[in-house]
């Protein structure tokens, strides 16, 4: 990659609905070699997709939870099953394999403290090998940043 794709990517990542002839004149490219340069971005798996930004509070999710796993053993298996457990749990937003003593960090989304306590009862504690489930609540967002840096 070199300057300008950054730079393509940098607005992308700010506005996904630019048009293709608006991210073009953003970077000084004509509109051809720009599309030919998303297009390449994307064959190469830089560019996975695009989204809509939705509000969490407005959407009804306004409790954010980050849970620290960790699991009893540590063999393939037993990752192999947690990993394909929480791949099924519409909650989870994010999953992270971490070093340390946790395991895996979770971060969940749901609508109140009671949702929370049904979430970890019915769809947490029944995945086997989880030794221990160590919660903490955002209260606030400091910084949300969507653009990678660079």
């Amino acid at each position: 990659m070199d300057a300008k794709d950054l730079q393509i990517l940098r607005e992308l990542q700010n506005d996904g609905r630019l048009s293709n002839a608006e991210l073009a004149e953003r970077v000084a490219l004509s509109p051809s070699p720009c599309l030919r340069r998303v297009r390449l971005l994307e064959e190469r798996g830089v560019i996975e997709g695009y989204t809509a930004i939705v509000n969490q509070k407005a959407y009804g999710l306004p409790v954010t939870v980050f849970i620290q796993i960790r699991l009893d053993h540590h063999s393939t298996e037993a990752a192999q099953i947690f990993e394909h457990a929480i791949q099924t749990i519409d909650e989870i937003m994010d999953c992270h394999l971490m070093t340390g003593e946790t395991d895996y960090m979770l971060r969940v989304v749901v609508s109140s403290l009671e949702e929370y306590e049904q979430f970890v009862r019915n769809r947490l504690h029944p995945i086997p090998n989880v030794a221990s489930i160590n919660t903490s609540f955002a209260y606030g967002v400091v910084k949300k940043n969507r653009a990678l840096p660079r």
